[in-house]
Order: structure tokens, then sequence, then C-alpha cells
């Protein structure tokens, strides 16, 4: 068996949304992951995953047979530029406008951009202002 290895962040594991059209999904989110810069994790012909986000069709086994519903799901970015060029992407690869990128009453420095992905999940891509990180991730091999 070939060695794994995965980064994982501060809360989330994973999560797995289960979408209507995998193709319209898979372009959305290629071009967010580029933008973030983070590579795809592998795929199937029923689900792609990048990283803790995995995207199926209903007919994948962990499904079910269920689509998932309306979700908030928020990336982190390294600095304003990359909001604003995530929001770009994702309207550029079929999403829709849900909050132009600018700063939020949440927190001082919190900018952010939201669109909303081809199920109408809303996705975030946030910068919470200049800060320094212990890791960029823990890193998980097996």
């Amino acid at each position: 068996m070939e060695t794994q290895q995965l980064h994982r962040g501060r809360l989330i594991d994973h999560l797995h949304l289960v979408v209507r059209d995998l193709s319209a999904s898979r372009r959305f989110y290629d071009a967010l992951m580029q933008v973030l810069a983070v590579p795809l994790g592998g795929e199937g012909d029923d689900y792609f995953w990048y990283d803790e986000l995995f995207v199926s069709t209903a007919d994948s086994d962990a499904a079910q047979g269920r689509l998932t519903g309306r979700h908030h799901l928020a990336f982190q970015a390294g600095d304003r530029a990359t909001v604003d060029a995530f929001h770009r992407a994702g309207l550029a690869a079929g999403g829709t406008d849900n909050g132009a990128p600018g700063e939020r009453p949440y927190h001082p420095s919190y900018y952010a951009a939201f669109l909303l992905d081809p199920d109408g999940n809303n996705i975030e891509a946030v910068f919470h202002g200049e800060s320094r990180r212990s890791a960029s991730s823990v890193v998980v091999t097996f």
C-alpha cells in the first residue's frame, strides 16, 4: 500500500457535499482551488476531493442517494488579493455573487467574499488580517 499524507487544519476534519451536477461543481471548485493553491487530492467517476473537501454525486457510496442541501463553507485565504481572485474565479466558473470582496463586521480586518456554487451552497474566502501561524497545517502520514 502506498504511503499517504494528509494536511489537516483547525476545526473541520472534512466536509462532504453531494451535488446534482458533478461536472459543473468540478469546474467551480477547480477554479477556486487553483486560486487557493490547493491541489486535487483524487477523483473517480462519481466524486472528487481537495484536502478536506469531498464532492460527489448522490450515486456515490458515501452519499446514500441524497443531496446534502445548502451549506456555508469558508476557505482561509493568505491575503486580500487572494480573496479578490477567488471571487473573480468563482464567478467565471459559474458561481453566483453572494457578497463582493470587502471588509465585514465580524472582527477587525475580516476581509471576505461570498459565492453560491452550482447547488446553492454559500462558499466564502476569508483573510483574517495579518497574523503569524505556528504551522501551515498539521501533517498526518500513514
